[in-house]
Formats: structure tokens, C-alpha cells, sequence
């Protein structure tokens, strides 16, 4: 549930909800997104979070990044980090899951409202704390998506749970590369 006169900020695991957008089908219009999203209360923040992979000479979601950055968004990245695992193979991890949840936490004083556009069960902790301090949370996911992509923990945790596939004919753009496209 959403009041107008709420404090509200959203928080996107920008990997994780690419995934489910993907996956269901449709890209994010990140416009339409705010729009969306400060149609339902007064949006302090809109935080996007990102591992960067800085090997690469061009990056094709830099242009998101800086899209997103002169948009309203406040950009949040780190450099992926690189490692060999225990049977010689290369692997490469990132995630940003600490500082979508340092963000949150000290934005909750100032909040009512929290948009999680993310899935993933590690967030449980965060979403029960940001509850205890008397802040809503709403979890942006999907669970229509052939794997899943929203936990049941994190579904259970939360006080709203928006099923992304519900916002398609609000915050989407083409998929580029469609026979629509054509």
C-alpha cells in the first residue's frame, strides 16, 4: 500500500532486476519508472547499484549508467573483482548488496517507504530491520519468470509484494531485437 504523503525511496539491484526483466520478457524504462514510482509518494531517492567490469575498453551499460546519473538517479558502482577458484577456473564476482543495505539504513530515519527492486533472500535481514525501525518495505520482483527470481523468504518478509510482470504496461519499453522491431 502506498500514501501520497509517504517518504519513499527506491532501491534497485540493478543485475538482479535486469535478470527479471529479462526474463519476463521486457526491458525497464527507467523514466517511466520514476514517474511511476513518484506518482505513489514524495521519492527522496532513487538509487541504482552496479558492478562495473573495467577490463572492457566500452562497457554496452555505460550508457544506462550515465543516462541514469543525469536522470534523478544516484548511481552506485564498484569494479567487479576478478579470482581463480579452487579448480584453476577464472571466475569474476560483484555484488553490491552492502551498500544497497548501508544506503537503506541510513536513509530509514528519514523514510516511510522502502521499493526493493530485487529478489534475492539476502536481503531478508535488511527488510526486517528497515520493519523495525517503522519503515514499509515493498519488494519489486517476479515469480513468473520460468526460475523464480524473487525468493520466498524475501516475499514472506515483506509488507507489498509487486509481481514486476504487473508493471510491464507501465515501465516498459521494446525489447530491442524483437521481429516487433523489424
Amino acid at each position: 500500500m502506498f500514501y501520497k504523503d509517504d517518504n519513499l525511496a527506491l532501491f534497485i539491484d540493478g543485475a538482479n532486476i535486469y535478470s527479471a526483466g529479462r526474463a519476463l520478457g521486457f526491458d525497464i524504462d527507467y523514466k517511466l519508472l520514476r514517474q511511476e514510482f513518484m506518482r505513489r509518494g514524495k521519492l527522496i531517492r532513487a538509487c541504482y547499484y552496479a558492478v562495473l567490469f573495467d577490463n572492457e575498453e566500452y562497457s554496452p551499460i555505460r550508457p544506462l549508467f550515465d543516462w541514469l546519473t543525469y536522470n534523478g538517479y544516484h548511481m552506485v558502482t564498484k569494479p567487479a573483482k576478478e579470482y581463480v577458484d579452487s579448480d584453476g577456473r577464472r571466475k569474476i564476482k560483484g555484488n553490491m548488496h552492502i551498500e544497497l543495505a548501508i544506503n537503506a539504513m541510513e536513509l530509514a530515519p528519514r523514510l516511510d517507504h522502502v521499493v526493493l527492486f530485487s529478489g534475492d533472500g539476502d536481503f531478508c535481514p535488511l527488510v526486517e530491520s528497515l520493519q523495525r525501525q517503522g519503515v514499509r518495505v515493498s519488494i519489486v520482483s517476479t515469480i513468473r519468470s520460468q526460475q523464480p527470481i524473487a525468493s520466498d523468504e524475501l516475499r514472506r518478509q515483506a509488507d507489498n509484494f509487486i509481481e514486476l510482470d504487473e508493471l510491464r504496461g507501465v515501465i516498459s519499453r521494446p525489447v530491442r531485437g524483437t521481429q516487433e522491431d523489424s
